[in-house]
């Protein structure tokens, strides 16, 4: 179902050690609105929607695994060579003593990740208008992070994941007027 090609959909760099900025990022890898609920809720949502939407929650879904791989690049990145010190200091003493440098799907708080993250209720409007909500959601964290930092490395492949989100909210309102038409058009049998 997936080729797995050894590379990043889209560069990431960093310019300096910021654990603080690595703490925010934690909310879009394991948070309620990060990339791995994302991931978990389209491909889950799949097997009840139309056959007309199915493609595109697979391939929306896969790519939010390709976006979480980037996550946790950058929190990799931006912690690789921080002191304990320095992680305690960001906020992150906690993460720190149980999992070191491990990447573990919490939010930006610490509370675990949990399935009750995501949602999907049969109906297939409904479900889509959570999905174009959780990219919105999705969307206004990424800005808010961006505006949080100064590394314009970081910037740049925060603004490609940000742009990204809005690009599946405006698949997933297609989706929604696919599913209006087809429920307006007469059934014959």
């Amino acid at each position: 179902m997936w080729i797995y090609q050894k590379k990043l959909q889209y560069p990431v760099r960093v310019s300096k050690c910021d654990p603080r900025v690595a703490r925010y990022l934690v909310e879009q890898y394991g948070g309620a609105d990060g990339e791995l609920s994302a991931a978990l809720r389209y491909l889950n949502q799949r097997y009840s929607i139309p056959d007309k939407v199915i493609g595109l929650l697979t391939d929306i879904g896969t790519e939010e695994f390709a976006h979480l791989e980037m996550i946790a690049t950058m929190i990799y990145k931006l912690t690789k060579d921080a002191t304990p010190q320095q992680m305690e200091a960001a906020g992150l003493g906690d993460h720190y003593v149980i999992h070191d440098n491990a990447l573990f799907y919490n939010n930006a708080s610490g509370v675990p990740w949990t399935a009750a993250y995501i949602q999907a209720k049969g109906d297939p409007l409904a479900d889509l208008y959570e999905d174009i909500a959780a990219e919105e959601k999705a969307r206004a964290t990424y800005q808010w992070i961006i505006d949080m930092t100064d590394d314009v490395d970081l910037q740049d492949s925060l603004k490609f994941l940000r742009e990204r989100e809005i690009v599946h909210s405006m698949r997933f309102k297609e989706a929604v007027e696919m599913i209006k038409a087809d429920r307006e058009t007469k059934k014959v049998f």
